[in-house]
């Protein structure tokens, strides 16, 4: 297995949940938990705010970034998804994890530290060079955008 080397920052990070770990042998992401100052933080409806990690990463496989994901239960059931949909994590970043979470529900809801807030998926990233032409091979689609398949 490939390596991802984390600096925790604050001695609790590392304490939740026994610090960044898969929950069972088939989990795809790494549960990000709420290391906050205070014992709470309340985020109204409609409002986002940042959460932090308490680590720093450093993927030590070539090609590979991090990516934060909104934890299933967490985004669909209470509420609470990470704000921009998925947080790209550069491979050369090596400041601290924090999840902007965004209140989509209509009451106040609250994160306690430890509570996990998102997870962090590592996958591979392509990079393409770009270059400027004068047109695109054409397709059956063509430009037409969503609904223009023409499938139902």
């Amino acid at each position: 297995m490939h390596e991802v080397h984390i600096l925790y920052l604050r001695d609790a990070a590392a304490l939740y949940g026994e610090g960044l770990a898969y929950a069972t042998p088939d989990s795809a992401g790494m549960d990000l938990r709420a290391c906050i100052e205070g014992e709470t933080l309340t985020i109204a409806p409609g409002q986002r705010a940042p959460v932090p990690s308490g680590i720093c990463i450093e993927p030590r496989v070539p090609g590979v970034a991090g990516f934060i994901y909104s934890r299933s239960g967490l985004g669909a059931v209470k509420g609470l998804a990470v704000a921009q949909g998925v947080g790209v994590i550069d491979a050369d970043y090596r400041g601290e994890l924090v999840v902007w979470l965004l209140n989509t529900s209509d009451c106040a809801l609250t994160v306690s530290r430890g509570d996990r807030v998102a997870q962090l998926v590592f996958q591979p990233v392509c990079r393409l060079e770009p270059r400027a032409v004068s047109a695109l091979s054409e397709t059956e689609r063509g430009s037409g955008g969503f609904g223009h398949t023409g499938r139902s």
